[in-house]
């Protein structure tokens, strides 16, 4: 039986000896990139270099890559449905290209993880009005030894990958499927069909093209290098080569759910589908946390505060009336914290948090039971909870479809389903649109203003040290077209005499057009020159330093201006406390 720790570390050797640099785990949150919630692949922390910045380790890279999805929610509870997990991948960044990718790949399949090649099913791009048939990828794969017969072409929506929103890197992809052996749903099953006879293990992405919005739309233009972008999810493939078809019983989610069964006294055969979700959101929930995100009503902290209170649901259908995140919490934490140490660092907080909203939410839970309550004594000959009702029951009480019609049954009623389904329906629309909005601009923004914003805050950062002291340091950030948003430590509320210092300073700085230069090095000496560098888990062997003149040096992987009069004038507009012994600022260019 192959375990996940092996797996990887295969992964990373095979791309190692193939003059591959490994790069760590970016955290979940975004650095500086405010059209995404949450890193969701492998590619994402690499978007500059994609479209053509040098990386500091070259142009060979490899990593495994904490992800989480948020598109996915309402699907997990199958067998293969996930919000967090892992993405082994490697790029070539202007270097190599398929003839060396597609014989690499079907040679880790094969020899390193010891697939039979009979087993292994391709599909390539199908060809449209942007890109031509990919019929290169055919031939190379026909040449390693694939058969013409387990050769399929799909359209985009198969064959094509990104950009992640409407504007960004993208291309033509093949994907690598394994035949489980199942018989066909229909003479028309083959890779790509949802019934579960093959099951997409890696995926080979061609990044030749980048989209972007013209005045007469949307069109696709050739990128200044052609990339290679894989994607291999270990949770699945750990499943595929143990023969187990089922991610929750791999040891990567068995003893979770042995943790659930032992709380809920009741057995994972029977209880699958609970048991699946618990497992799943606690595991994202507990990783989010530990990369500085607090539940709450907005952006990051609301997917986690809807993870953690999703799960808490599903727990009562279980019959769990005792709290479960923390013992569930507790299990996850002693799996992972080898691969993760951030987990076991951050151990006390991840915990607090969980209790805390486990807290809030049984009160939320309470209020709710006593609408169903209300529901159920109006008089009603069809002693029927219509559709919209159930709905407002799942949608501000959190509580599942399945738990209403359970206590439905219990009193004698029933639940218009399709009502329900329905109204489910007209939301999933209102959040889809609202996620596409979310993206509009495109994956990682590297236009002219956002750059002006990266470069004033690296100014803010030292401004903010000089005034205050060196215990400052930056706690994480968010940039936007309007304006940039700093958190940092510090115990009390910043006076306005302090702000209108760390202004002053700022704007003096871009007064003075400092010259801002790049220079790469390792973290050991960028520390030695005094760069300010907080977020070791992220940082590879090799890191970009910029100096602002002889006033700020630290180390980054952003867009930035070549001297900072091109900033402008700079005005904080807003200070405020976001956590214990941390403060928040925003400011805005006020040219």
């Amino acid at each position: 039986m192959i375990k996940a720790k092996e797996l990887k570390e295969k992964f990373i050797r095979f791309f190692g000896e193939r003059n591959h640099k490994q790069i760590p785990s970016a955290p979940l949150v975004p650095e500086n990139d405010p059209t995404t919630l949450f890193i969701s692949a492998g590619m994402h922390p690499l978007v500059p270099y994609l479209l053509g910045e040098p990386h500091p380790l070259g142009k060979r890279l490899c990593s495994v890559q904490k992800c989480l999805r948020t598109g996915d929610i309402e699907a997990v509870g199958d067998t293969y449905h996930h919000t967090f997990f892992e993405m082994l991948g490697n790029w070539s960044l202007g270097d190599y290209w398929k003839e060396e990718m597609i014989p690499w790949s079907f040679e880790f399949l094969t020899k390193w993880l010891n697939i039979p090649p009979e087993k292994i099913f391709v599909t390539c791009f199908a060809g449209d009005k942007d890109a031509p048939r990919d019929e290169e990828t055919a031939i190379l794969w026909k040449k390693v030894g694939v058969s013409e017969s387990r050769i399929f072409f799909l359209g985009k929506e198969g064959n094509w990958w990104g950009p992640a929103g409407q504007t960004g890197p993208c291309g033509p992809d093949t994907e690598m499927f394994f035949d489980t052996g199942k018989e066909k749903c229909s003479s028309n099953c083959q890779p790509g069909c949802s019934c579960g006879k093959y099951i997409e293990i890696w995926n080979d992405v061609f990044m030749e093209y980048e989209k972007k919005k013209t005045e007469d739309g949307f069109r696709f233009f050739p990128l200044k290098q052609k990339n290679i972008d894989t994607g291999m999810g270990v949770e699945r493939t750990i499943s595929v080569l143990n023969g187990i078809f089922d991610d929750y019983q791999t040891e990567i989610f068995l003893p979770i759910i042995q943790t659930i069964e032992e709380i809920s006294a009741k057995n994972y055969q029977e209880s699958a589908k609970p048991m699946r979700i618990i497992a799943d959101h606690l595991r994202a929930a507990v990783f989010a946390i530990g990369d500085g995100v607090t539940p709450s009503n907005t952006e990051q902290g609301y997917v986690v505060r809807r993870l953690i209170r999703r799960a808490v649901r599903f727990g009562k259908t279980l019959g769990i009336e005792k709290k479960l995140s923390l013992p569930i919490a507790e299990k996850i934490i002693s799996l992972e914290q080898e691969a993760y140490p951030e987990l076991s660092e951050k151990k006390q907080t991840i915990l607090e948090q969980l209790d805390l909203e486990e807290n809030k939410f049984s009160n939320t839970l309470s209020r709710g039971l006593k609408e169903f309550e209300k529901i159920i004594k109006k008089s009603d000959e069809k002693r029927l909870i219509k559709g919209e009702q159930a709905f407002f029951l799942y949608e501000t009480y959190g509580f599942p479809f399945e738990l209403i019609k359970e206590m439905a049954k219990e009193n004698g009623w029933e639940v218009e389903e399709e009502g329900f389904q329905k109204s489910f329906e007209e939301h999933q629309a209102q959040s889809r649109k609202g996620a596409e909005k979310k993206f509009a601009g495109g994956l990682a923004d590297h236009s002219e203003i956002v750059t002006k914003y990266h470069t004033a805050t690296h100014l803010l950062h030292q401004a903010l040290r000089d005034v205050l002291g060196n215990h400052v340091h930056q706690a994480g950030s968010n940039i936007t077209s309007e304006r940039l948003r700093f958190d940092f430590t510090h115990p009390q509320k910043l006076t306005p005499q302090q702000i209108q210092e760390i202004e002053k300073i700022i704007n003096q700085k871009i007064q003075e057009n400092l010259p801002v230069k790049m220079e790469k090095m390792t973290l050991e000496e960028a520390r030695k020159k005094g760069a300010l560098a907080f977020f070791e888990e992220k940082y590879g062997e090799l890191v970009k330093v910029y100096f602002i003149g002889e006033y700020s040096k630290e180390v980054c992987g952003g867009p930035h201006v070549n001297s900072t009069g091109e900033i402008g004038k700079i005005k904080i507009i807003k200070e405020e406390a976001c956590g214990s012994g941390k403060r928040r600022v925003y400011l805005k260019l006020d040219n």
